[in-house]
């Protein structure tokens, strides 16, 4: 890609490769669609391609500033070996767990929050979240098996999440193995 001029404007390559992509794409509104394109094209059209500066000229890349604030995101941390062969054998429980089998993703989502909102209010460490692992003979014929065991780690690992969330891990065979995860419930501040 190439380097941007102002905040929010492409440069003509970028201009360019999303002029393609834009034209394999189905409008929903075709009206709308002829005016981007009339758009697109007098954008194009009006500016000149511009030439690399040479790195004499290049503008230096300036340091963050430390008086901003960024938003902070707690980091994710696997299991500790120990304390995951303590789940695994038994000796210590599974505080929860929730089973969304048989959910829609946006079913699915909501009950997930939910439950993990819950459980960290309840005091909870570990609990278990069932995804399934897709598939099945009803489902052989379809390409996308498993939504739900391939969303709920994107969900686990979200900014907003992370507050709730600790850690995650596919869960011991004893537990549902891969259609399953163990997710370590962070503390209430």
């Amino acid at each position: 890609m190439a380097r941007r001029g102002k905040k929010g404007s492409l440069s003509p390559e970028d201009r360019e490769l999303w002029g393609k992509v834009a034209k394999t794409l189905t409008p929903l509104h075709p009206e709308r669609a002829q005016d981007l394109e009339e758009e697109l094209a007098r954008t194009l059209e009006a500016e000149p391609p511009k030439t690399a500066k040479s790195p004499k000229t290049a503008t230096a890349i300036k340091a963050p500033d430390p008086t901003r604030k960024t938003p902070s995101v707690l980091p994710l941390n696997q299991l500790e070996t120990r304390y995951r062969r303590k789940i695994v054998r038994g000796v210590t429980a599974i505080d929860a767990r929730v089973d969304l089998h048989g959910l829609t993703q946006y079913q699915a989502h909501d009950r997930l929050l939910g439950f993990l909102y819950q459980a960290q209010a309840r005091g909870h460490k570990v609990v278990l979240v069932i995804t399934g692992k897709g598939g099945g003979p009803e489902r052989a014929y379809m390409d996308e098996r498993g939504i739900l065991r391939r969303m709920v780690p994107q969900w686990l690992s979200m900014p907003d999440v992370r507050s709730v969330v600790l850690g995650y891990e596919e869960a011991h065979a004893s537990h549902g193995g891969a259609g399953a995860l163990y997710v370590r419930i962070r503390k209430r501040r």
